[in-house]
């Protein structure tokens, strides 16, 4: 998938753009136009227009099958991306009869990843278009214990938790900015036995386990994936527990 980021609809101007590009590389499945018109950090804007081909792609994620949407994060690293949520199953060794909440679940490619070893997959995630593919990508697997919501995480599962819904482990993947204060509220609040942060940037992964800690966790391992070769990036895994004292 290509996805040109503009300031205003040019479509008409980017058909020689899309002929040359479709011409010189067969792997292409998809150009999409998104129209960003704010002035901001946020590189996505919320219009997306596909001006040749279909409007997602689809890869193998861990044995599933995803669809990936533009406004849906996802991994372009696969065989790292796969190490790295293996890290994270590895870590949450969920119980057939626990409940995971995947908090930040874009395309729901971490708890579809670990639905075979849990009761349930609860994820939440803020953008729309995401949910809708984390529902779709459930359906296409044939996983039926798991289920997306669209909202912010605190709100939600304040829902979920007057419904009887408690997560006995949480797993986390903020943006680089790492989780708002109402997340690491609600995760506390939650009181889960593990939290599972997968992080792409350790500054902020760092700062928010010092915030867990403070509230009754432990940092007992943690583990760097190399999704970026060449750069100053890494991605890392980290383990909260929570205290017994």
């Amino acid at each position: 998938m290509v996805c040109l980021v503009v300031r205003k609809d040019i479509s008409r101007q980017l058909n020689a753009l899309c002929r040359t590009l479709t011409e010189k590389f067969g792997d292409i499945k998809s150009i999409i136009m998104n129209i960003n018109s704010k002035k901001t950090n946020v590189i996505l804007g919320d219009e997306c227009v596909t001006l040749w081909g279909s409007d997602t792609i689809s890869d193998t994620m861990c044995g599933n099958t995803v669809e990936i949407s533009p406004l849906s994060f996802y991994q372009v690293n696969t065989v790292q991306a796969e190490r790295l949520y293996g890290k994270a199953l590895e870590y949450a060794s969920p119980e057939s009869s626990e409940v995971i909440a995947d908090l930040y679940c874009g395309a729901g490619t971490i708890g579809l990843s670990m639905a075979k070893q849990a009761a349930k997959i609860v994820g939440v995630e803020i953008v729309p278009q995401a949910v809708e593919n984390a529902k779709k990508n459930a359906l296409r697997n044939n996983i039926a214990n798991a289920e997306f919501h669209c909202g912010d995480a605190g709100e939600v599962f304040g829902k979920l938790r007057k419904q009887g819904c408690k997560p006995d482990i949480i797993v986390v993947d903020p943006p680089r900015k790492g989780c708002s204060p109402e997340t690491i509220g609600f995760m506390a609040e939650a009181a889960p036995r593990k939290i599972v942060m997968i992080s792409c940037n350790p500054a902020t992964a760092a700062r928010d386990a010092k915030l867990l800690s403070e509230r009754g966790y432990s940092a007992d391992k943690v583990c760097g994936v190399d999704l970026f070769p060449k750069t100053g990036h890494v991605e890392c895994v980290v383990l909260m527990s929570r205290d017994k004292a």
